[in-house]
């Protein structure tokens, strides 16, 4: 059994415009969206070639054949949509951008949800507006399909860590949802940057940065104390790949023994409040030459507690589930596969356990 914890679906314009609010549906109407796209290629939201049937439909775009190509063709239990919303992060317009968040989530709520009994979904709600986002995680927290906080978030402009974003982290703590952050911005005009040291000169520098966004933010959540001010906030760092971790919490827990007055806040060591705060997703996976290289890393960060599976269907990097070695062995892979997922999203257990 599988839990997919990455998986991209759209809605077409036309139904979307229905579900915004006025003036801005007006004036999508109108003039269309605002444009954000910078001179750069943009292959992040990129289909794969091959998801696509002989009669047209496309994978993320008509849900029929999403289920046919992915969800049916893998053991896949429950299958989580998050969207293919990042451009949202990239809007210096709050008020749009929340528009744009509710629209999206109400249109996912009509025309993806009710086509299979295992889809699952994000709440997206605006960084720019985070009593906003507040208001759309109460509005949807109680729906049964509701299972995480959707949050395009790569350049932004404000560290995680910051007390701004309060009122996201206390509606998300209230209501029981991880965080799901994915990936955002990396080649909108808008952006504050597309690289941590400042603007990428193409697509396939910033996508390759993607680890180091969220070393960023691991590095401000922990040190900030977020997790002492809400002990039950959980974050789902998600399309960052898993080797940079490890490395990342070595040097965390030595420069907070040496500077420990500078995050007054903790209480433990850093690596302590990410071991029960942070979960990593899979793709994309890391493909050293030898795989026990990547097996080394696996044990190094206890992946068969820390790590849950994705495919970030439908896009060009799409990870089948094929892509992680069995080298791991049967108890890990079922755990990465399913059973981490299904506890940290607050999902039923299944009745009978196992992995494909």
């Amino acid at each position: 059994m599988i839990i997919d914890c990455d998986i991209h679906e759209n809605v077409p314009q036309a139904m979307l415009l229905k579900y915004l609010d006025e003036p801005y549906r007006s004036e999508v109407a109108k003039f269309g969206p605002r444009v954000l796209r910078s001179g750069i290629r943009f292959e992040d939201g990129g289909i794969r070639k091959d998801a696509k049937a002989d009669d047209g439909r496309v994978g993320g775009v008509d849900p029929g054949f999403t289920i046919e190509d992915h969800l049916d063709r893998w053991p896949i239990r429950f299958g989580l949509l998050s969207h293919n919303s990042g451009n949202i992060s990239g809007i210096p317009d709050p008020d749009y951008a929340a528009a744009l968040c509710r629209a999206t989530n109400d249109a996912c709520l009509d025309f993806w949800i009710p086509t299979d009994e295992r889809w699952r979904m994000t709440v997206c709600v605006p960084l720019q507006n985070p009593q906003a986002a507040a208001e759309e995680i109460d509005r949807l927290a109680g729906h049964p399909n509701v299972v995480a906080v959707g949050i395009f978030a790569t350049a932004h402009r404000i560290p995680l860590g910051h007390r701004y974003y309060y009122p996201i982290y206390e509606a998300a703590s209230r209501h029981n949802l991880p965080l799901h952050l994915h990936p955002s911005t990396t080649s909108v005009i808008a952006s504050v940057a597309t690289l941590p040291s400042g603007l990428a000169a193409n697509y396939l520098q910033s996508h390759a940065a993607l680890p180091l966004f969220y070393q960023s933010d691991l590095i401000s959540l922990l040190y900030e104390g977020v997790f002492e001010r809400f002990p039950e906030l959980k974050v789902m760092l998600v399309e960052g790949g898993v080797s940079w971790l490890g490395p990342l919490l070595w040097r965390l827990d030595k420069e907070f023994k040496n500077l420990r007055h500078e995050a007054p806040r903790l209480k433990r060591l850093p690596s302590a409040y990410a071991r029960d705060h942070i979960r990593l997703t899979t793709q994309p996976i890391e493909e050293p030459a030898k795989v026990d290289h990547l097996v080394q890393l696996f044990n190094i960060i206890d992946a068969d507690t820390t790590v849950m599976y994705a495919s970030d269907y439908p896009h060009y990097d799409y990870d089948p589930p094929t892509v992680l070695p069995k080298k791991l062995g049967e108890t890990t892979l079922r755990r990465i596969f399913h059973d981490n997922a299904c506890a940290w999203l607050n999902l039923p257990a299944p009745v009978a356990e196992g992995v494909a």
